[in-house]
C-alpha cells in the first residue's frame, strides 16, 4: 500500500476544506489567547458561546486581573475546569501587563512564560493573531489522524510535533494542524470515523482496523 505522506495530506484535504482556518472567534491577539486557553477540555464551538458576551466585558489585560477571580470564574464557567482557567488568565495577564506592556508576546519563548500556555496555545496564537510561525499546533484531532495516517509513530506530543515539522515545509506547518482538525472533525471521528467516506479510504493504514 503507498504510503501517505504529508504533501498528500496537505494537497487533498486542501481541496476538502479550501477555507480551513481556526475555528475560534476573536477580535484580538488577547481575545484569541483567551479563547484558547479556554478551549482546553471544552469545544470550539462552546467557548465561542462563551466568548461572545465575555469579549464584550473584557477588552485588555488589565480587565482580566481588575475583577475577582469568583467573577471571572463565574464568566467562563461552562467551559469547564474554570478554577484552573480563571487563574491562568488572570496570572498571564498580569505577566502581560507587568512584563509586555499589555500586549500579548511575539515569540515561542516569551509565550511560553504565560501561565497554561503550552506549544499548541503558543503556535495557534502566533501563527494565527500575528503570521508567525514558530510551530504545529498539535492537538487531539492531529494526534489522532497523525498515527491513523501513518505520518508518524511518535507517541508524545513535543515528539508528534518535531516529527512533524521535519516532514513539513515551515510555511504549511499552520495549515497542517488547521486540515487535519477540520477533517477530524467532519470524517475521521475518534470513535465512529467514517472510514468509507475518507478521501484517503484506498491509503490509510487503517482502514478495516478498530480504531
Amino acid at each position: 500500500m503507498k504510503k501517505i505522506t504529508v504533501d498528500v495530506v496537505l494537497k487533498k484535504l486542501g481541496k476538502l476544506y479550501p477555507d480551513a482556518k481556526c475555528s475560534l472567534d476573536w477580535k484580538t491577539p488577547l481575545d484569541l489567547l483567551i479563547a484558547t486557553i479556554l478551549s482546553a477540555q471544552c469545544t470550539d464551538k462552546r467557548v465561542n458561546i462563551v466568548t461572545k458576551s465575555l469579549f464584550q466585558k473584557y477588552k485588555s489585560a488589565k480587565d482580566y486581573v481588575s475583577v475577582s477571580t469568583r467573577e471571572l470564574e463565574h464568566d467562563i464557567h461552562s467551559c469547564g475546569t474554570f478554577h484552573m482557567k480563571a487563574k491562568a488568565i488572570q496570572t498571564s495577564c498580569t505577566l502581560i501587563l507587568d512584563r509586555f506592556s499589555g500586549e500579548v508576546p511575539r515569540t515561542m519563548h516569551e509565550m511560553l512564560l504565560l501561565r497554561g500556555v503550552g506549544r499548541k496555545t503558543a503556535s495557534i496564537v502566533l501563527s494565527t493573531a500575528y503570521g508567525i510561525i514558530e510551530g504545529i499546533p498539535v492537538d487531539t484531532h492531529c494526534i489522532r489522524l497523525s498515527h491513523r495516517l501513518g505520518l508518524t509513530r511518535e507517541k508524545a506530543q513535543g515528539k508528534i510535533e518535531a516529527d512533524l515539522m521535519r516532514k513539513t515545509s515551515r510555511k504549511d506547518w499552520a495549515m497542517l494542524s488547521h486540515l487535519l482538525v477540520a477533517h477530524g472533525r467532519s470524517v475521521c471521528i475518534a470513535r465512529s470515523p467514517k472510514c468509507f467516506e475518507c478521501v484517503f479510504r484506498n491509503t490509510c493504514p487503517k482502514i478495516g482496523v478498530k480504531k
